[in-house]
């Protein structure tokens, strides 16, 4: 389950707007990793995403699950706040030390 407090919301606006300010918008999608829906005159919405989330979501969802690729993919979804982090390990450092024989408890 995604925590949505966790993600990006997405900046919704009009294509009129949009266009009128193409070049705001595509800084907010480059520089700060925004998500822009682009409502259309004909209520079809279109995103607006960075090519590195493009990139990211797409080897995520045509990688195996088991498979690195997938685990580097979830990792930068979660870093890029597109996706909650799991909170089974909210906490990796923790997570991690009890596994480690020296700190049974």
């Amino acid at each position: 389950m995604i925590n949505m407090e966790a993600c990006t919301m997405p900046i919704t606006t009009t294509q009129t707007d949009f266009r009128s300010h193409l070049k705001a918008y595509l800084d907010q999608v480059t520089n700060e990793k925004q998500t822009v829906l682009v409502t259309r005159s004909n209520q079809r919405t279109v995103a607006v995403i960075s090519q590195e989330q493009l990139t990211t979501l797409l080897t995520a969802v045509s990688a195996n699950k088991d498979s690195l690729a997938y685990a580097v993919a979830r990792d930068k979804l979660i870093d890029m706040q597109l996706l909650a982090n799991d909170p089974a390990v909210d906490n990796p450092q923790a997570y991690w030390e009890r596994l480690n024989p020296t700190n049974k408890q």
